[in-house]
């Protein structure tokens, strides 16, 4: 099995497409807008990379937090309100807060498990800082290690309920970068002590079943290396620190914080200790690359997705959300919010 999560390009499999992927037997998939059309379209494509793979558990991911970043669109499937909603709600009635997380997270998962994904790369654990690039921003969901930590389990428990899997992201902590690494390598230049507090609801949630890193260089713990890349920072802060053993990927490998080919990128994440890669673009010279450098997954990392794919569950029965809707705008209502 490659060690690697591919995208696709468009909202159907390419010959090329369906051979390599049979082939390089890929860890899974990432979804896209260009590969989201409609409900039938999707069911169809994620349908055909299980029949590849001969296993109806599969790791299909997407990024669907809400708010700006939602690959699934309206009026196909429906809008969801970003973190900060629930964060102002947090700080006027907090059991309140966690509730509408727990059912918005249900809701927005039965959307995605109606259309065969199993993975949604949400929610992050990021701390905000004053001065930080928005790139984190309206996403976040508060800046006080217990209150994120908090709403970020009830968001992993409301995707349970669907069967699908949560993923907390970006660790170490993406709150102190003042340039986006999708263009730029941020250096935190914060002390150990400092960075403690980043680290804080990462502890909280270490026993989730899967976690992403960042791509931010952090000079107290290497000066040389971002965290995707560092032996350092993934031994001893992430699985160290934080005590994370979940399966762990890389955020987008081929974002420009970061130097080299993509298939040198992936090389030295793997070397570094990540788990898996991911690879977003459906670059199929990208992709053969990778699959060339990083070889198969090793033991460890097989054993830490088949906890990943054990906790996924089953996909339920129905996929009628409306109830759940409901409750979650009366529960933000009490904050004058509105979905």
């Amino acid at each position: 099995m490659t060690p690697a999560i591919f995208g696709i390009g468009g909202p159907n499999l390419t010959e090329d497409e369906r051979a390599f992927f049979a082939e390089a037997d890929p860890v899974g998939y990432i979804l896209f807008a260009r590969n989201c059309e409609t409900r039938a379209q999707l069911r169809a494509l994620t349908d055909d990379l299980r029949a590849i793979h001969g296993r109806e558990k599969l790791f299909i991911g997407i990024d669907q937090e809400g708010g700006r970043v939602a690959r699934m669109k309206p009026p196909e499937w429906s809008a969801f309100p970003p973190g900060a909603v629930f964060d102002r709600l947090y700080r006027i009635a907090p059991a309140s807060a966690i509730e509408a997380a727990r059912i918005n997270a249900h809701a927005l998962a039965l959307e995605l498990a109606e259309v065969g994904i199993t993975v949604d790369f949400h929610p992050p654990l990021d701390l905000p800082q004053p001065g930080a690039h928005d790139v984190i921003g309206d996403r976040a969901l508060g800046h006080e290690p217990m209150q994120v930590a908090a709403l970020g389990r009830a968001i992993l428990d409301g995707f349970a309920k669907a069967g699908v899997l949560g993923c907390i992201k970006h660790m170490p902590g993406h709150g102190r970068s003042v340039v986006d690494t999708h263009k730029e390598m941020p250096a935190v230049t914060a002390s150990d002590e400092e960075l403690a507090h980043d680290l804080a609801p990462f502890i909280r949630l270490n026993r989730a079943a899967l976690g992403m890193t960042g791509h931010l260089l952090f000079t107290a713990w290497d000066a040389e290396r971002p965290s995707t890349l560092s032996p350092v920072i993934i031994e001893q802060i992430i699985r160290g620190r934080i005590g994370f053993d979940g399966l762990l990927l890389t955020d987008d490998i081929d974002m420009e914080a970061l130097n080299g080919t993509i298939p040198e990128r992936a090389e030295q994440a793997i070397a570094a200790g990540c788990d898996v890669v991911l690879n977003c673009w459906a670059r199929m010279e990208d992709m053969i690359g990778i699959a060339e450098r990083c070889g198969a997954m090793g033991a460890p990392g097989l054993a830490r997705l088949e906890r990943a794919l054990a906790a996924m569950g089953e996909a339920p029965e129905s996929f009628d959300h409306r109830e759940l809707i409901a409750k979650r705008d009366a529960l933000l209502a009490l904050a004058g919010e509105a979905a």
